[in-house]
C-alpha cells in the first residue's frame, strides 16, 4: 500500500497538532508522502499564517515598515519548533524572505512561504526528505497549472525517494517565479503527488470527520456521507461545500485513486471515501445539499423566441463581452432566464441590458436580485421516483417560494433558486424530508 497524506492548516496550527499528525503518519508505513499546509488558527480569535504573510507583504508593497509583522510570523514557526524539541534553524530562510519582500517578489511568493516553512519543519520532525514544490509543481506563464509537466517532474523527483514532504499550495513557472493555487489549494498538491507516485490512496486530513450532508451552521448535527463519487463532490464543492478544493479531484480521477477525508483529532473515524464510481447504495436518496447566496436573474421575453435561430448565442454573447460568467439558463418557449453572480453583474447591468436590446430586440427584460441557488446532489436520485416532487412539497410546507428549478440530464443534481432570506429555511426543509424521514 502506498499512501499520500495531506494535512490542513488546523491540523498543523501548533506543536500539539503537529504531534497528532506525526502519530498518524508513523502509525502506517504506507503513509510515505506528506503534503502540509501553512499553520492555521490555534483558536477562534487567531490569524492564519497565510493571512499574516499577505498582510506583511502588503506593508512591503506600500513601502511601510513590516519588521514587526515578519517577526510575529517567525515566532509562530519557532513556537512549533520549540514545542517539537527540534534542532532546526529557519534564520537563513527568513533572511531570504526579507530580501524578497524588499525586492517585491510578488504576493504569491509571500503567500507560499507558510507552506514552504511548515514543510521544512515537517520534514525535520519526521526525518523525511524535503522537496520544494517550486521544483516539481509547474505553472504556465499565465499562472495555470501544467498538469502533464508537473506529473513528469514530480514522478522523476519522487521515484527514488521512499519518503518525502512536498509543501502544498504553490509551485513555480519554468523561470522560477512562484505561483499559487486559489485558497485551499494544498488539496490539489496532494492530488498531484498521489497521481505522480500512483498512490493506492490519497488521505486528506482535516478538522472534520468527512463530508456532511448539509452545512452544520444551518442544520444541527447533520448526517455524514460514507461514500461520495467524484462527480457528486464536484457539484457540491462548486456550490459551496468547502471540505475539499473542487479542483483536487482532477489529477487523481484520471488514475482512479480514491480520496479519504479524515479527521486529525479523531483518527479512528473512517471518514468519507471519494471514489470514481461505486455499487454501494447511498444511505439516503440524496448525498448532499450545498448552496450559495448572492445571485440575480435576468429574464428575457420575446414572442417566437424558440424559432429564432441563434437567439441564445446572441444573449450569451452580451455576457461574454462584459466578462460575466453565467450559472444557469432555464428557458421556456418565449422566455430565457440567465442566472449570474450579483457582485459581478451590478456594475455592468445597464451595459448588459443595452446589449441584449441591441442584439436580440426582446419584448421585455426583467431583473431580480438577492437570490440563492441550492444544489441537491445524489446518485440515488436517478433510481428514485418523485424526488423533485418531494423537494417542492418540503419547500411549500416551509413557506419557501421557488424561483427556479433546473435538473441536469445526468439526474445527478437538482438546482433550486430561492430568495436569499429563504436560503437557510430551504436547506433545512430539504434535509428534513430526505434525511430525517429517510426518504
Amino acid at each position: 500500500m502506498n499512501k499520500v497524506v495531506k494535512f490542513g492548516g488546523s491540523s498543523l496550527a501548533n506543536a500539539e497538532q503537529f504531534k497528532k499528525a506525526g502519530e498518524i503518519i508513523m502509525a502506517e508505513e504506507s503513509r510515505r508522502y506528506v503534503v502540509p499546509s501553512a499553520p492555521g488558527k490555534r483558536h477562534s480569535g487567531d490569524t492564519k499564517v497565510t493571512d499574516m504573510l499577505y498582510g506583511c507583504y502588503r506593508l512591503a508593497e506600500e513601502g511601510e515598515d513590516y519588521s514587526n509583522q515578519l517577526k510575529a510570523i517567525k515566532e509562530r514557526f519557532y513556537e512549533i519548533i520549540r514545542g517539537l524539541n527540534l534542532e532546526l534553524s529557519l534564520e537563513e530562510d527568513f533572511r531570504e524572505i526579507d530580501d524578497n519582500f524588499k525586492n517585491l517578489a510578488g504576493q504569491e511568493y509571500a503567500a507560499s512561504r507558510g507552506e514552504f516553512l511548515n514543510g521544512k519543519i515537517m520534514a525535520a520532525y519526521l526525518g523525511y526528505t524535503f522537496v520544494d514544490a517550486a521544483e516539481v509543481v509547474r505553472f504556465t506563464s499565465e499562472g495555470t497549472l501544467d498538469m502533464d509537466a508537473t506529473d513528469v517532474l514530480m514522478g522523476a523527483k519522487l521515484e527514488n525517494l521512499p519518503n518525502a514532504v512536498v509543501p502544498g499550495f504553490y509551485g513555480a513557472e519554468e523561470s522560477g517565479k512562484v505561483r499559487t493555487f486559489s485558497r485551499g489549494g494544498s488539496d490539489i498538491t496532494g492530488s498531484l503527488v498521489a497521481r505522480a507516485v500512483c498512490a493506492d490512496m490519497y488521505e486528506n486530513w482535516t478538522d472534520v470527520s468527512g463530508f456532511l450532508v448539509a452545512d452544520p451552521h444551518i442544520v444541527k448535527n447533520p448526517a455524514q456521507m460514507e461514500t461520495i463519487t467524484y462527480r457528486e463532490l464536484r457539484e457540491l464543492s462548486y456550490m459551496g461545500a468547502t471540505v475539499l478544493h473542487e479542483d483536487a479531484i482532477f489529477p487523481v480521477r484520471k488514475k482512479g485513486i480514491p480520496i479519504n477525508i479524515r479527521n486529525t483529532n479523531c483518527p479512528d473515524d473512517p471518514g468519507t471515501m471519494i471514489v470514481e464510481s461505486t455499487c454501494k447504495r447511498p444511505r439516503y436518496t440524496i448525498t448532499g445539499i450545498a448552496g450559495k447566496k448572492g445571485f440575480c436573474s435576468i429574464n428575457i421575453e420575446k414572442s417566437m423566441m424558440n424559432s429564432e435561430i441563434g437567439f441564445g448565442r446572441r444573449v450569451l454573447q452580451v455576457f461574454e463581452d462584459q466578462q460575466i460568467s453565467f450559472e444557469h439558463i432555464p428557458s421556456g418557449i418565449d422566455t430565457m432566464t440567465v442566472y449570474v453572480h450579483q457582485s459581478e453583474f451590478e456594475d455592468k447591468e445597464q451595459q448588459v441590458i443595452a446589449g441584449i436590446h441591441r442584439l436580440v430586440q426582446p419584448d421585455f427584460v426583467e431583473m431580480e436580485s438577492d437570490l440563492a441557488l441550492i444544489a441537491v446532489v445524489g446518485r440515488g436520485m436517478k433510481s428514485t421516483r418523485g424526488t423533485a416532487g418531494r423537494i417542492f412539497s418540503a419547500l411549500a410546507h416551509a413557506n419557501v417560494n421557488v424561483k427556479m428549478i433546473d435538473q441536469g440530464s445526468s439526474e445527478l443534481n437538482i438546482i433550486i433558486g430561492v430568495e436569499n432570506r429563504d436560503f437557510e429555511s430551504a436547506v433545512k426543509a430539504i434535509y428534513d424530508i430526505f434525511v430525517m424521514t429517510k426518504l
